[in-house]
């Protein structure tokens, strides 16, 4: 077969967090297991370099056209089109309304539609907002209703799907999860951080979107700090109006930590005591299995996501109440036992996802949709 992959967002530094490291190691992975059907990588002048062809079967191809705007609906699907491929995978729900190409598509969560809440916030105006989000859902339908196979990271991104979406065929929908990345590589030279000695700190990884709850997160550490004054919070992600504004008025025990590299993140997860993972709403959940990988115990959200995808290897709390998350991290940081045991579950967790594993179940799913009839 003839495959395309929509790789634009390739690594986290060019495509952000979980789906630019989704991109990176779909592609890594299907290079090192899939020397039969031949690759079309469609990259941005950002990546293009750093996106690196080990496998003769696979080509790059520019296609320098954000995500999200008018442009990628009128551009990109004539630049794929041109290639005549067998097959299209776009990773995310943004496909081209205009695509003749057959294609399947990931979807890694439905948050706009799961929380009405943080879909509203925006730093546009309105009007536009308003217009942008009636455009996310006209493109979400189509990519969903005429994608030939649904890739859901989780059968909580499965269950979001048929919830939200009329008249998807269940058939259609294969769960497909994540792996965890190794982050130990020495690919890139970090910045020199401050030293931080091991338990003297609580850490967050990811963005600061509303539906991440940091707001409670902080209301919870205030709480804890009264009993445990010596304890600081790490928060690490890409700097942007929403950490600006959660910043603003934090106290002195917060640090914040812009673009942390692989070898930064690695870092910050070894010498961490505790791994915090707020959100009230996800599809899969990267960032604490990184933290379980890393040899950290866990402390989060009781979603239906999390308590999936992590199992009996982290201690859950509602999202909503400090209070009980004060307490939650309270409990763990007078029990040494309690992390112990945290930690070695996380490990045995971990061990479940595999980005290898994910690229031969995405290629059997290219492979079916090749068959005739399918």
């Amino acid at each position: 077969m003839n495959i395309g992959i929509d790789a634009r967002m390739y690594g986290p530094m060019v495509g952000g967090g979980g789906l630019g490291r989704y991109v990176e190691e779909l592609v890594k992975n299907l290079q090192a297991v899939d020397h039969k059907n031949r690759y079309v990588l469609f990259l941005k002048k950002e990546n293009f370099d750093a996106c690196v062809i080990t496998n003769p079967n696979f080509e790059k191809r520019l296609a320098d056209v954000h995500w999200y705007g008018l442009e990628e609906q009128l551009k990109l699907g004539h630049i794929i089109d041109r290639e005549h491929l067998d097959l299209v995978h776009f990773p995310h729900w943004n496909v081209p309304l205009f695509l003749r190409t057959p294609f399947v598509v990931t979807i890694h969560d439905l948050i706009l539609l799961d929380e009405p809440f943080s879909s509203k916030v925006s730093t546009r105006h309105q009007t536009i907002f308003a217009l942008k989000y009636w455009g996310y859902k006209l493109v979400l339908s189509h990519a969903v209703s005429r994608a030939k196979k649904v890739i859901a990271v989780s059968h909580a991104t499965a269950d979001s799907i048929l919830h939200h979406i009329e008249g998807v065929d269940s058939k259609k929908i294969e769960v497909v999860y994540e792996g965890v990345s190794t982050l130990t590589e020495e690919s890139l030279s970090p910045r020199p951080l401050p030293q931080r000695e091991r338990g003297l700190y609580l850490l967050y990884v990811g963005n600061a979107f509303p539906h991440k709850n940091l707001e409670r997160l902080l209301e919870a550490f205030a709480i804890l700090r009264q009993t445990h004054p010596e304890v600081k919070l790490v928060m690490a992600g890409k700097e942007s109006v929403f950490y600006k504004k959660l910043l603003e008025h934090s106290m002195s025990n917060v640090e914040f930590v812009n673009g942390p590299t692989d070898v930064e993140l690695a870092e910050l997860y070894r010498n961490a005591l505790v791994y915090v993972y707020p959100s009230r709403v996800e599809g899969f959940g990267l960032p604490p299995l990184e933290a379980m990988s890393m040899g950290i115990p866990v402390a989060a959200s009781d979603i239906p996501a999390l308590r999936e995808v992590l199992g009996d290897a982290a201690v859950f709390f509602p999202p909503n109440d400090a209070r009980h998350l004060a307490s939650v991290l309270s409990d763990l940081l007078v029990s040494p036992e309690k992390r112990e045991q945290l930690i070695q579950k996380g490990y045995a967790q971990t061990k479940k996802y595999s980005w290898q594993k994910m690229a031969l179940a995405i290629q059997t799913i290219y492979e079916s949709c090749g068959k005739k009839g399918s």
